[in-house]
């Protein structure tokens, strides 16, 4: 048994419908997952929703609805947007499953058993929308706390507690050892500068049960329920323990799965999480690991938010974007290229409909799908579609955007391995212009010569579907399909110049991308 490339999405809180940052962690996920497969690692991609907490159980009792049923019927539109985004996760984790509930629970037993909690009472302020409790600190000068908090309440209330305090030393040198950790490296220095300067709270890990029924019960104190950022990071580990994943098994002690072969998970390669929930993936679950006696996951990718026009996202203002409506108007892989070609793992993006309609029309429609379907053309129209004789012209410029898609791929840099593809584009289409096959044509002494020019066109295509599968991965098998090829453009390893075989009958070309008039923005 071989360890799998596992990557993970943080979990969504099922308090409403996903939105633009949803989707785009999710895609770039998606592409690191698809990345992987096809460069021949065995991948395990998870995602999923967290449906415990305050905030859930408020709004089903408001709607009127039992906090599971409301769970339910949000879940199965979560599901559907996955489908919408054409994810290829493996697995889905809800955290009203019982097989979560299971590993959360004996990881709370066993943590307590070890004296890694306490119980003790609070008194201050706590933010129900937060669902976090907030010191004077939290304060702003005037007395006042952030609207982000939304209502805070005076609190005095019994409680168990996470010891963290004692754990801040050993994180601090963690993190400092392991300088790939964290990604991008201002995300490590934020938390290290946190960790270096403020004392560690202990972390409430529990809620009563007289306020909160909607959670995890506490399996040694049935009055408590689990707080719900505990419940939520535990999912990383208890869908590698359903699955039998040994380390899990052995560190939890953990009945063996008969049903089924294990298959080992952990550590998670990457978890792609956003940056405002950096410091639950980088300071309590670290601390949570150690405490189980688990490995540490081997890095965390942070992503930056997106702004629609320059302006906050917000529902109240009604300053969004519907990643479903894009998808239904402009296709899949547009909305999909767009959010990975326009900002890189790390900073903020800025959505605006004007750059999206630029992208679609300059570099798919004019760019990719103008080559793709010119190049086929002109196969059809001046070989009846039959490749010619292998021919290397291009070989170089193919190899060269190969070496470096494959080398930003392994960084998850891709953004700059998007770019990477498109030189290629951009060369075949250029190519065509200093070639110009239209005039060979007319010419009867110019056969090699158009033949060759062909070659080189019809290759670079099929190189382009290749490199392009994890990205859009309808576009590579529709490119595969117009090429007359009935295998898949998933294996990098057909990236290798030449493989596209003399006498191949192409398919019939069709536009990849449709030219569509713009609308004012």
């Amino acid at each position: 048994m071989s360890k799998r490339f596992y990557i993970t999405t943080a979990i969504d809180y099922v308090n409403g419908q996903p939105h633009l940052g949803h989707a785009y962690e999710k895609v770039i996920t998606d592409v690191i997952a698809r990345a992987r497969r096809s460069m021949g690692e065995d991948v395990f991609f998870l995602t999923g929703l967290d449906e415990h907490g305050q905030k859930v159980q408020q709004v089903a009792v408001a709607e009127g609805k039992n906090p599971q049923a409301y769970c339910d019927e949000l879940a199965a539109s979560w599901k559907n947007f996955a489908q919408k985004l054409g994810l290829s996760n493996e697995d889905f984790v809800r955290t009203t499953e019982p097989r979560h509930k299971e590993i959360v629970q004996t990881i709370l037993s066993k943590l307590n058993a070890e004296g890694h909690f306490y119980k003790a009472t609070y008194t201050g302020f706590y933010s129900t929308s937060a669902e976090t409790f907030l010191t004077e600190k939290d304060r702003l000068p005037d007395g006042s706390f952030d609207a982000s908090y939304g209502k805070v309440a005076e609190l005095k209330e019994e409680n168990y507690y996470f010891k963290l305090k004692d754990q801040q030393a050993w994180l601090i040198d963690y993190i400092e050892k392991n300088p790939d950790f964290i990604v991008p490296s201002y995300r490590r220095n934020e938390v290290l500068g946190f960790l270096k300067n403020e004392t560690l709270e202990d972390l409430c890990i529990s809620r009563p049960a007289a306020r909160l029924t909607w959670g995890i019960p506490i399996p040694f104190d049935l009055n408590y329920v689990t707080y719900v950022w505990f419940d939520a990071l535990v999912n990383y580990i208890s869908v590698p323990a359903a699955h039998g994943d040994p380390k899990i098994t052995e560190s939890l002690k953990l009945p063996k799965n008969s049903g089924q072969p294990p298959v080992e998970l952990w550590a998670a390669d990457a978890h792609v999480i956003g940056k405002d929930i950096l410091k639950f993936h980088a300071v309590y679950w670290p601390i949570m690991l150690k405490a189980m006696g688990l490995p540490m996951p081997k890095q965390l990718l942070v992503h930056g938010w997106w702004q629609k026009d320059g302006q906050k996202m917000s529902k109240s203002t009604g300053v969004s974007v519907d990643p479903i409506a894009v998808i239904d108007e402009w296709g899949l892989d547009a909305f999909r290229f767009y959010v990975v070609r326009e900002l890189a793992i790390g900073p903020d993006g800025n959505w605006t409909d004007a750059g999206f309609q630029s992208r679609y029309s300059a570099e798919l429609a004019n760019g990719l799908g103008n080559l793709v379907n010119r190049s086929l053309s002109m196969l059809k129209k001046y070989r009846n579609g039959v490749v010619p004789k292998v021919s290397n012209e291009l070989a170089p410029d193919a190899d060269k955007a190969v070496q470096e898609t494959i080398a930003n791929l392994r960084k998850y840099e891709l953004q700059d391995a998007l770019a990477s593809i498109w030189t290629l584009v951009n060369r075949a289409n250029q190519y065509v212009d200093q070639t110009a096959p239209f005039k060979l044509a007319k010419d009867p002494t110019k056969a090699e010569r158009l033949d060759e020019v062909l070659y080189n066109l019809c290759e670079a295509c099929r190189i382009l579907a290749v490199l392009l599968w994890s990205y859009l991965p309808t576009t590579s098998e529709k490119i595969y399909q117009q090429l007359g090829l009935t295998d898949s453009p998933n294996k990098l390893d057909a990236a290798k110049w030449g493989l596209l075989k003399e006498g191949q009958v192409v398919g019939e070309p069709a536009a990849l991308f449709p030219r569509k008039d713009l609308k004012p923005t």
